[in-house]
């Protein structure tokens, strides 16, 4: 260490980050860094100096630091040092040095600049004494040896020791050691230690507010106690210990006024009943049950647009009008942010992901989600709740979701609404019209609770299979987006990006040991499904990675690669067959398209003449409008055609649609029936690659018919060329994809006689 002022021009350098080390001052380190223990050896065997750097809140290095002697050095195993050091001046760094591996710096020694009157530097060292004492009288259990401080004499250590005590931030700390002026540094010092009077002042205030509520708790409590002994001494019953408990959790818990009036009440009343009667029992469930619900607690909305969008996409293939409602609701979300949310209601066969999307939305949202299946639910008491006074009794379902989900604006999906059963015991589906009505739901009123609850935050989706048995009252507060069956090509897409991937992982497989083909899921969605969604396909490809998981259990590591003809070995011969066009044109027998839940097929129309008098015979499981199109279309034809080759009124006509097993119905082969009977009796063939579609009136006209996008995608599949469709479904066509679409030839038809000239062959 360095005596009688001489001063080293170059020592080691120590980042310190925790804090500043002011001259005058002891910092005891304990070193473990192999870096630091080094720079201390090195200290030791030269000056035993070393200076000792701020880091500043930002990570960099202040360039004043204070050079501190090595006082004290002691040796532990494992390479631990203790050392203490001593602050001795203040330095600046004027140029960065590496010297022997040790971080060194050439410095120059600062000093303290003093004002010429005595007495105002006087003035201000007692200034800086009485503060300090305050500070002490504020601080309890400070050490003796502390309060000595005040009886330095020094102005310049009384400084540097007082302000190495303070709880100030590190910027202020450095300011004030940077400064040569000691009384611009007293300044400083006073601005700091007034700031740190008026925290201690603070503290002591609050300590003395906790001092005085312990005080008054123990008292209540005391007091409480004694009430016990007064009632058991009269022989009342006791206090019930549960009042207290939940009075504190009502103080905490943020409630509506109504509802926290409600609790209240009937907290008072418990306070007045016995422990252990049944009455006090379905009190404290009713406490408890408000303050589990979440009342006031809701999550932040997700209204990135982008990302909302990313989420679905990932989630879920195809179902751009789902997707595009929701962003939707995003957008007008984040516009107006207390707008109320629509109720949306999914309707679509088993299987095509409506539960699923759900459960996407409130991903895409930042949403909890929550999930109440309706099917076979009868009792009204299901949806409100029953009447606390019941045995039993508890709220309905729609808060019992809330409390799982445990925010007032989750995704609440209701299951299945199509599905409520009504009969003696109530109508659940007239409980859900007030949820699901934005105008009502903001008061709801559960029949336990029986204080109005805000559902207007809840997203609300519900699900159905079939708007029939939905109420209409209930249908109408809700907005319907149909979700279809999904096309082949949908499925093989949903089976490549989703199903396989789940399946190979849930058997324990890799991409290593089993592979699937374009071809191998194409057969499979073909000849071994026949669902509107993809559930069953999942099936075949979980018994494919099962099947070979038995054989890598038992020790092959042959890789599989299924392909369409390798499936059979796993499933078993073909379960469907499709329909294909005629390898040639003929007679009677016309082309129609038909749209079934599991997608678009087309549907051969035969038609055959026998001897009788005009008696029309129709077979193949037909519904009621089918049959009326086959009648409009006979007398079509017997109104306005002349030039056949065979009389009508001669012959019986008989009309058969194939897979007679299968129900059919509906008016869209109203064209295709006109064009099989006026083959038959013309005698003329028809086209073979060319189908129809469309509704005919008896004056010839053809209306428009639903699922285009489905029978042109069957049609496509079985091998048709040309669809003749009904002008008014021309613009259906922008839902087929553009590669299937540019595949085939459209033909737009207003009257049946433009789909004749297309269908029949008049010339040799």
């Amino acid at each position: 260490m360095t005596k009688g002022g001489d001063v080293p021009e170059i020592i080691p350098i120590h980042l310190f980050s925790q804090g500043i080390l002011m001259p005058y001052t002891v910092l005891p380190l304990t070193v473990t860094d192999p870096d630091m223990i080094e720079m201390i050896d090195h200290a030791v065997s030269g000056d035993k100096i070393i200076g000792v750097v701020a880091e500043s809140p930002a990570g960099t290095r202040y360039s004043v630091g204070t050079a501190a002697g090595i006082m004290k050095l002691y040796r532990f195993p494992g390479d631990v040092v203790r050392v203490t050091l001593k602050g001795l001046y203040r330095f600046r760094i004027i140029e960065d040095l590496e010297i022997d591996n040790v971080t060194s710096a050439r410095v120059e020694r600062l000093t303290t600049t003093y004002p010429d009157d005595t007495d105002e530097l006087e003035a201000w060292r007692r200034s800086i004494e009485l503060q300090l004492r305050k500070i002490m009288e504020l601080t309890p259990g400070i050490p003796d040896e502390l309060q000595l401080i005040t009886l330095l004499r020094d102005p310049e250590r009384l400084g540097y020791v007082a302000a190495s005590g303070l709880e100030s931030s590190v910027i202020r700390k450095q300011t004030f050691l940077e400064e040569d002026s000691i009384i611009l540094r007293f300044r400083l010092l006073r601005s700091m230690m007034n700031y740190e009077i008026q925290r201690l002042k603070l503290r002591e205030h609050i300590e003395g507010q906790v001092r005085m509520e312990m005080e008054q708790d123990q008292k209540e409590y005391y007091l409480k106690e004694k009430m016990k002994v007064i009632q058991k001494e009269l022989g009342g019953g006791s206090v019930n210990p549960d009042v207290a408990e939940l009075s504190d959790k009502l103080d905490v818990k943020e409630l509506p006024e109504t509802a926290a009036t409600a609790a209240r009440e009937e907290l008072k009343r418990l306070s007045k009943l016995h422990p252990g009667s049944p009455e006090a029992g379905v009190a404290r469930s009713y406490i408890e049950w408000i303050l589990q619900l979440p009342w006031m607690d809701r999550s932040k909305d997700r209204l990135d647009i982008t990302e909302a969008g990313r989420i679905l996409d990932q989630d879920h293939y195809d179902l751009k009008d789902v997707k595009e409602r929701v962003l939707e609701f995003l957008a007008v979300r984040k516009l107006n942010p207390k707008g109320k949310a629509p109720i949306i209601c999914f309707v679509g066969p088993p299987g095509v992901g409506k539960t699923s999307m759900g459960r996407s939305i409130a991903r895409a949202l930042g949403r909890k989600f929550v999930r109440l299946s309706l099917g076979g639910v009868h009792d009204e008491a299901e949806i409100r709740g029953h009447r606390k006074t019941y045995i039993g009794a508890m709220p309905g379902r729609i808060l019992q979701g809330l409390k799982e989900a445990g925010t007032s604006n989750p995704v609440f999906m209701l299951d299945e609404v199509d599905k409520i059963g009504r009969d003696f015991r109530g109508d659940p589906t007239s409980a859900l019209l007030e949820v699901l009505d934005p105008e009502q739901n903001f008061s709801f009123r559960d029949n336990y609770l029986n204080t109005p609850f805000d559902l207007s935050f809840v997203k609300f989706i519900t699900t159905a299979n079939t708007l029939d048995t939905i109420p209409g009252p209930l249908r109408d507060r809700m907005e319907i987006i149909r979700i279809p069956g999904y096309t082949e090509d949908d499925k093989y897409q949903i089976a490549k990006r989703y199903l396989v991937k789940r399946q190979v992982t849930r058997t324990g497989l890799s991409g290593k040991l089993i592979r699937f083909k374009e071809s191998g899921l194409r057969c499979i969605v073909k000849r071994y499904t026949r669902e509107a969604g993809v559930r069953e396909l999942e099936r075949c490809i979980g018994a494919i990675c099962r099947k070979h998981a038995v054989e890598v259990a038992g020790g092959s590591r042959t890789m599989v690669t299924v392909t369409e003809s390798v499936v059979p070995d796993f499933l078993g011969s073909w379960k469907f067959t499709r329909e294909t066009s005629l390898s040639e044109p003929s007679v009677g027998v016309a082309t129609g398209l038909a749209w079934t839940s599991v997608g678009g097929e087309i549907l051969m129309i035969e038609t055959l003449l026998l001897p009788g008098n005009g008696k029309l015979i129709l077979t193949g499981q037909l519904g009621d409008v089918m049959k009326e199109s086959a009648q409009a279309a006979l007398s079509w034809i017997r109104a306005n055609r002349r030039d056949l080759k065979n009389d009508p009124a001669e012959f019986d006509i008989h009309i058969h649609v194939p897979a007679g097993a299968t129900p059919k119905d509906g008016p869209s082969a109203g064209v295709a029936i006109t064009a099989s009977i006026l083959s038959a009796l013309s005698e003329r063939p028809i086209q073979n690659l060319t189908a129809v579609t469309g509704e005919i009136t008896l004056r010839g006209a053809v209306l428009p018919v639903g699922g285009v996008k489905e029978k042109v995608l069957g049609a496509l599949a079985a091998g048709i060329q040309k669809i003749l469709l009904p002008v008014e479904n021309i613009r259906d066509l922008e839902d087929v994809p553009e590669a299937q679409r540019n595949a085939m030839e459209f033909v737009p038809i207003s009257e049946i006689g433009q789909a004749i000239d297309h269908l029949i062959i008049w010339s040799d």
